[in-house]
């Protein structure tokens, strides 16, 4: 006993040299449970991911491995590059702009796909040193930052719908409500009652116990298939070091890699600026390693697109884990090596997100729809910032938020937020009010839909 208290003051010692623990007035306890807690809100990615990206025809299996790997190593960047509680893994938002927008949308190979998720990274890495990254966060208007992430928030919720069989097409509207009495809708709205109740009631990982409430009603009512819990992991090898990087240099290619360099820019800063805030790591406003912790997010991009996985970028449930204690890069440890133990949750993944089949072909994902449609509220709030009384500002504003879930397309959001903006700002004699990128991103949009689209 004597002997194993010992190693444990040692060990406590140890990691209190190596992650600042008393500095940042927190405990090895603390950070376990913060890192356990993360770990469950976000856990939610390792059966989504999966569903999604086999959307754009990649294997499941190889992308369960690669998002669990990608989402370990980038945790774990995280936490030794900036010694920050923040969590890493694929961005949703980001992945159904990778398989239905580019893949499925643009018919553009997912190999290639992948390539582009690469090169975005490989930019991100290499613009640390020359401040081009601050200077696209300083000249993206406030209103257009916020109708993006609500915009986002929107598209996923419409997916979420449409794979619970709630909204289906309709020829004379586009899409109606769907038959809310059939057994995959019945699930649906089984997972999103339980789970926006576990949400209201702010329940830890409520999206996880949502998805596997939802596993177990789904097993008594015969729409998903037991198929084990735990085994030995898939192959990688479907996906591993299958990136197209030349045919990711097209010029067609080149607004998609703006896209997924905006994006993953934005999200990271984000997420980091709001997570620090809640955990008080923040020093006269601004984040100490805050390039540190950007370089994670992109090293972990570009791992992650080569083990074959969409954009990597922080994780705003980090929050929760804060919330729990965490204020170190130690709770990372801890998400991170959960991140490696569901490798072997694979039939348990594959029994969840596994697709149901319904009439006219279609194939409905009943059991992980809810977290989908509630990830689409989480993002919602951002709808305050916009200046509505400003129709220079609400215009553009709005056109991003309802273009992105209707042409189910965040460039299309993008693209008719940008040029808005421009032109009334111009129109009204504000020009000032704009950053000049505003007008070159504004004038690169027009260029594409008058000379790259039919």
């Amino acid at each position: 006993m004597r002997a194993g208290a010992a190693n444990f003051v040692i060990l406590g010692g140890v990691l209190d040299r190596l992650f600042h623990l008393t500095e940042n007035r927190t405990t090895v306890r603390g950070e376990v449970v913060g890192g356990l807690t993360t770990f469950l809100t976000m856990a939610y990615i390792v059966f989504v991911q999966p569903a999604v990206l086999s959307a754009a025809g990649m294997d499941t299996g190889a992308v369960l491995v690669a998002t669990c790997l990608s989402s370990g190593i980038a945790t774990l960047l995280m936490a030794g590059l900036a010694n920050y509680p923040i969590a890493v893994a694929p961005a949703m938002g980001h992945n159904f702009f990778f398989a239905y927008t580019v893949v499925v949308g643009m018919h553009v190979p997912w190999q290639v796909a992948l390539g582009g998720v690469a090169t975005a990274g490989v930019i991100f890495i290499l613009t640390a040193g020359v401040g081009l990254r601050e200077r696209l966060i300083s000249a993206i208007p406030d209103s257009l930052k916020s109708a993006m992430a609500v915009g986002i928030g929107l598209l996923v919720a419409l997916i979420g719908l449409e794979w619970g069989g709630l909204v289906v097409a309709s020829p004379g509207t586009f899409v109606t409500l769907g038959n809310l009495k059939s057994p995959a809708a019945l699930l649906t709205l089984f997972g999103l009652l339980v789970t926006a109740v576990l949400v209201a009631r702010q329940v830890r990982g409520a999206l996880l116990i949502g998805i596997l409430a939802s596993t177990s009603v789904g097993l008594g009512v015969g729409l998903v298939h037991y198929e084990g819990l735990v085994g030995a992991p898939p192959s990688l090898a479907p996906t591993f070091m299958q990136l197209d990087i030349v045919g990711a240099l097209r010029p067609s290619m080149i607004l998609v890699i703006f896209v997924f360099f905006f994006l993953e820019l934005f999200d990271s800063v984000g997420t980091l600026v709001g997570v620090a805030g809640q955990a008080g790591l923040l020093r006269d406003g601004t984040l100490p390693r805050a390039r540190q912790a950007l370089l994670a997010d992109a090293i972990g991009t570009v791992i992650g697109a080569g083990l074959g996985t969409s954009t990597v970028t922080a994780y705003i449930e980090s929050a929760t884990g804060v919330a729990a204690g965490a204020r170190t890069g130690l709770a990372n440890v801890v998400t991170a090596s959960l991140f490696f133990l569901s490798l072997f949750l694979f039939p348990l993944v594959r029994m969840i997100g596994g697709g149901h089949p319904v009439e006219g072909g279609r194939i409905l994902y009943p059991v992980v729809a809810p977290a989908l449609v509630l990830v689409g509220t989480l993002m919602m709030p951002a709808v305050r910032a916009v200046a509505w009384d400003d129709p220079t500002e609400a215009i553009p504003a709005f056109l991003t938020i309802v273009i992105m879930p209707l042409a189910v397309s965040i460039t299309e959001g993008i693209s008719f937020g940008f040029i808005s903006y421009a032109v009334l700002k111009l129109a009204t004699g504000r020009r000032s009010d704009a950053h000049a990128l505003v007008y070159v991103f504004a004038l690169l949009f027009v260029a594409r839909y008058a000379f790259l689209t039919s």
